[in-house]
C-alpha cells in the first residue's frame, strides 16, 4: 500500500462506520420525534442530503449545531451581512432547537437547513446544491467528509469561534490521525483561548489565529428590560408582588434535584424561582419532579391565560420556564442567576448572556465548556463558583441578604462583558483573506 492510500485509510474507516450506522438513522429520528420532539419528523431529506429550491444568490454558509452556536453567531451574522450584501447567509443545524433559534432571530433574512450525515454522497449533494462560496463551523464540529470534500472543491472551511477542553483532546488524540488530517485541510481556524490554540495545535492544527469568544459579542435584545420587566409585573400580579426573584437557567438532567434542595436549605424568605430547562423535551420530566418534591408552580406558557383568581398565590414558588427564545428576558427579570450545566459534569452553559444582562451569576465546578469565560469572570468578580447544592444555597442566602453585593456584582458582570468584545471583527477579517468584501 502507497502512502497515498494510506494516508486514506483513516477516513475510509470512519464512513464504514458511518454507513454501518446510517440505516439506524431513521429510527432514532423517529424514536425522537415520537417521544421528545415532533420537529425531528421533518426534513428528513435535508439530513441525508436532498434540499428543494435552488439559491438565487451566492452563499456564505454557516454551520451551528444547536441554540448556543446559533446565538453566538448572531452579531456575526449581522457584519457578514453588512460586508457582503450580494450573498445569502445559509445556516445549517443538527438539532431543531438550532433551527428554531435561527428562526426566532432572523427569519427569512437568512436561510436554513439541516446539515447532511456525513457521508460522501449526501455531502456530495449539499455542496452541489448550495456551492457556498466559504463555510464557517462554529466551536468544533469536526466532520470529515464534510472537511475532505471542501478541500477537494478548493470551498474555504474555516472552524471559527474553536474551542478544545482538555476532554475534547483526549477524545479526538485517540483517532489523532484521522483528526490530523481533518485539522490541517482546514483552511484557518479562529480559537477562542491560547489553551484552545495550543490543544488544537497538538492535534495536528496548522494556521490557527485567536479571536475571542464570539458570545461576548452577543447584544441583548433592545427589548430585552422592557420584556424583563414585563414578565416580572405579570409574576408579581399573580404570585406576589416585591418577591426576591432567583434564575436557574438552563439546567441539566440531575441538577434540578440538586438546586431544588439548594432552596429549601437556603430558605430565603419569599422567594421565587424561575427554572428553565436546557432542553424543552425535558419540561414535561421536570415539571412531574416540581410535582414530586412538593413544589407549587406555574408554567411560564400559561401566564398569560390565567387570571389571579385561579392561583393560590402565597404557594407559588417556582415559574417552570417552558417556553423557547426567552432567556434573555428570564435574565432581565431576575435578581440572582445560576448557569446550569455546571453543578455536573456537563461542561457548563454560557454565563455571557447574564453578565451582559448585568447579573450577578453562580456557577456549579464543571465549567469546561467555557473555561476562560468563566475563570476570567470569577476574577473580575461578576461571577461565583459554587461546588455543590449546599454552598449554592449558602450562596443565595448571601446575596438575596445583601442588595450591595449584588449590585456591586452586576456592575462587575457588565464591565466583564463589555472588556472581553472584538471577535467578531477579528473572525471577518479572517474571512476577509479567503472572501474579499464587497461594495453596496
Amino acid at each position: 500500500m502507497d502512502m497515498c492510500e494510506n494516508s486514506r485509510m483513516p477516513r475510509f474507516l470512519y464512513t464504514l462506520l458511518l454507513y454501518g450506522l446510517l440505516p439506524f438513522a431513521p429510527i432514532k429520528l423517529l424514536w425522537r420525534g415520537l417521544r421528545r420532539q415532533p420537529e425531528y419528523l421533518k426534513h428528513w431529506g435535508e439530513r441525508f442530503g436532498f434540499y428543494r429550491g435552488s439559491p438565487a444568490q451566492p452563499v456564505i454558509w454557516l454551520h451551528c449545531v444547536s441554540v448556543g452556536e446559533t446565538r453566538a453567531a448572531a452579531p456575526l451574522v449581522l457584519a457578514l451581512q453588512a460586508r457582503y450584501p450580494r450573498h445569502r447567509i445559509l445556516f445549517t443545524h443538527t438539532t431543531p432547537t438550532g433551527r428554531v433559534t435561527s428562526a426566532q432571530l432572523f427569519g427569512d433574512k437568512v436561510d436554513r437547513v439541516y446539515l447532511p450525515y456525513d457521508t460522501p454522497g449526501a455531502v456530495a449533494r449539499f455542496l452541489r446544491h448550495f456551492k457556498p462560496d466559504i463555510g464557517l463551523i462554529l466551536e468544533t464540529e469536526l466532520w470529515f467528509n464534510l472537511i475532505s470534500a471542501c478541500h477537494t472543491r478548493q470551498i474555504p472551511l474555516l472552524l471559527v469561534n474553536a474551542r478544545m477542553s482538555a476532554k475534547s483532546a483526549h477524545g479526538y488524540g485517540k483517532v489523532s490521525r484521522l483528526t490530523e488530517q481533518g485539522l490541517t485541510r482546514l483552511s484557518a481556524i479562529a480559537a477562542q483561548t491560547e489553551q484552545d490554540k495550543q490543544r488544537l495545535q497538538s492535534l495536528g492544527a496548522q494556521n490557527v489565529t485567536i479571536c475571542g469568544n464570539l458570545k461576548f459579542d452577543v447584544e441583548p435584545p433592545a427589548d430585552a428590560d422592557a420584556l424583563g420587566a414585563a414578565l416580572r409585573e405579570r409574576m408579581g400580579e399573580l404570585v406576589g408582588r416585591n418577591r426576591p426573584v432567583f434564575l436557574a437557567a438552563s439546567t441539566r438532567e440531575g441538577e434540578e434535584e440538586q438546586i431544588l434542595d439548594a432552596i429549601r436549605a437556603a430558605d430565603v424568605p419569599q422567594l421565587l424561582t424561575i427554572l428553565v430547562p436546557r432542553h424543552p423535551q425535558r419540561f414535561a420530566e421536570v415539571a412531574q419532579l416540581l410535582k414530586k418534591r412538593g413544589f407549587a408552580y406555574l408554567q411560564r406558557s400559561r401566564l398569560t391565560h390565567i387570571s389571579g383568581e385561579d392561583v393560590e398565590a402565597a404557594n407559588v414558588e417556582v415559574i417552570l420556564g417552558d417556553s423557547m427564545g426567552e432567556m434573555f428576558t428570564y435574565y432581565a427579570a431576575c435578581d440572582l442567576a445560576f448557569i446550569g450545566g455546571s453543578l455536573l459534569p456537563y461542561g457548563g452553559q454560557n454565563l455571557i448572556e447574564a453578565c451582559a444582562m448585568g447579573k450577578p451569576v453562580l456557577v456549579g465546578p464543571h465549567t469546561f465548556n467555557f473555561e476562560a469565560a468563566a475563570e476570567f469572570a470569577i476574577a473580575d468578580r461578576a461571577a461565583w463558583r459554587v461546588r455543590d447544592s449546599g454552598e449554592l444555597a449558602k450562596a443565595m442566602q448571601r446575596l438575596f441578604g445583601d442588595a450591595e453585593a449584588r449590585q456591586a456584582m452586576g456592575w462587575a458582570a457588565i464591565e466583564f462583558s463589555r472588556s472581553a468584545g472584538g471577535a467578531v471583527h477579528k473572525v471577518c477579517d479572517l474571512v476577509a483573506r479567503f472572501l474579499p468584501p464587497q461594495n453596496h
